[in-house]
C-alpha cells in the first residue's frame, strides 16, 4: 500500500497512476518524526505542536461531504472534536484521538481513491460508525487491508486472496462470501482426492481396504450444528432490509444501496440452503449405515 501511495519506491516494475486519481492514504501507524528524505513521503506524520484545527485546515478549509461542503471545524465536531479541543496541540491527544484525526485528514482531501491500512485498529465504535457511514455514501474506490471480518462484510464488495504459487485471486462479495467459496473449493478438492484414491488399483498380493464408512468432516459437523440458525439470521436481515427499502422508496441512492445489500444477502442465503441440503442428505446417509 505504501508503494501504491508513493511513500516508498517499488523494487521492480512500474506503478502507473491515472491523471484523474486523487489518492487518500490512511496509515496503520502514526509517524513519530518527519522524514528528511525528499524522495520519501510520510503522510501519517503529525506535528505535536500544531493545533488540531490547523492540521485539518492545512488540508482543506472546506470539505466535501454527502451533505455538501462543510467547514473544517464542523467536520471536526462530526469526528468528536468539540470546539475547545480543536485549538489544543496534537501532542495532547490520546493515541485513539490521533488515529481519528488522521482519518479525518484523509477524508478532508476529498479523494476519489482511498487506501485504508487496518482502519479499525484503535478506533472506537462511534468513529467506526462514522467511517462506515462515510463509505456508504462514497462514490470512489476504496482498497483496504483488514483483519476485521465484520468491517469487510459491512463495507467491501470484492476480496483479493493471496493463494498458493504466488497467485492473486479475486472473489466477489465480502469476507463471508469469500469464506464460503473457499470452503466449497476445499470440499470439492477433498472429494476429488477421495475419488482418485478409490480408483487406484492395488498392487499384486496387497489386501484391498473394505468400504469406508461415511462421516462428517470437522467443518461439516460444525456447519451442520449452526447452519439453521445462520439461515434464520440471514432471513431476518433480509426482512429488515425490505422494511428499509419501503422507508427509502423516494431516496434513489439509498434505495439502490439497500437493494445491493439485499441481493448479496439473498445470494448468500441460496448458498447456505444448498449447503444445508447437502449436509441433510449426508446426515441421512450416515444414519443409514
Amino acid at each position: 500500500m505504501k508503494i501504491i501511495a508513493g511513500i516508498i519506491p517499488q523494487d521492480s516494475g512500474q506503478v502507473i497512476i491515472g491523471q484523474t486519481v486523487k489518492m487518500g492514504y490512511y496509515a496503520q501507524e502514526i509517524g513519530s518524526e518527519k522524514t528528511n528524505d525528499e524522495n520519501e513521503m510520510d503522510l501519517s506524520y503529525m506535528d505535536p505542536k500544531q493545533r488540531v484545527i490547523d492540521y485539518v485546515k492545512d488540508t482543506a478549509e472546506y470539505i466535501q461531504t454527502a451533505d455538501g461542503s462543510i467547514s473544517a471545524s464542523a467536520m471536526l465536531e462530526r469526528f468528536l472534536f468539540p470546539p475547545e479541543k480543536q485549538y489544543s496541540p496534537i501532542g495532547k491527544l490520546s493515541g485513539g484521538e490521533k488515529k481519528r484525526l488522521n482519518l479525518l485528514r484523509v477524508l478532508a482531501e476529498s479523494p476519489n481513491f482511498i487506501l485504508l491500512d487496518e482502519p479499525t485498529n484503535n478506533l472506537d465504535i462511534t468513529t467506526l460508525t462514522i467511517l462506515e457511514d462515510y463509505l456508504d455514501h462514497y462514490g470512489g474506490i476504496v482498497v483496504t487491508v483488514s483483519h476485521d471480518r465484520y468491517f469487510l462484510d459491512r463495507t467491501m464488495k470484492h476480496m483479493f486472496s493471496f493463494e498458493e504459487n504466488r497467485k492473486l485471486k479475486q472473489y466477489e462479495g465480502g469476507y463471508t462470501d469469500y469464506f464460503l467459496k473457499k470452503l466449497a473449493e476445499k470440499e470439492e478438492q477433498e472429494a476429488g482426492n477421495v475419488s482418485k484414491t478409490n480408483r487406484q488399483t492395488t498392487q499384486k498380493g496387497q489386501r484391498t481396504r473394505g468400504p469406508q464408512k461415511l462421516k462428517f468432516t470437522y467443518q461439516e459437523q460444525r456447519d451442520y450444528e449452526t447452519i439453521e440458525s445462520d439461515m434464520d439470521a440471514l432471513e431476518e436481515k433480509i426482512e429488515v432490509l425490505e422494511s428499509e427499502m419501503a422507508v427509502a422508496s423516494t431516496d434513489f441512492v439509498k434505495l439502490n444501496q439497500i437493494m445491493t445489500q439485499k441481493e448479496a444477502a439473498e445470494s448468500m442465503l441460496e448458498e447456505m440452503i444448498d449447503r444445508w441440503m447437502y449436509l441433510e442428505e449426508l446426515a441421512e446417509r450416515i444414519a443409514e449405515q
